[in-house]
């Protein structure tokens, strides 16, 4: 098993969540989504 590590606050991961599912709709895909939503704060998509 590997041991995660939480880089990023829960406030920065609830406001991420929240602007996946708000810009899903427009990109149609959800991983669509996280990958652009990703790359403005910061973050890779990929685990």
């Amino acid at each position: 098993m590997s041991k995660t590590t939480n880089k990023f606050s829960p406030e920065v991961r609830e406001r991420a969540v929240r602007l996946v599912f708000d810009n899903e709709g427009q990109h149609g895909l959800r991983w669509q989504s996280v990958v652009l939503i990703a790359a403005k704060i910061g973050c890779s998509a990929i685990p």
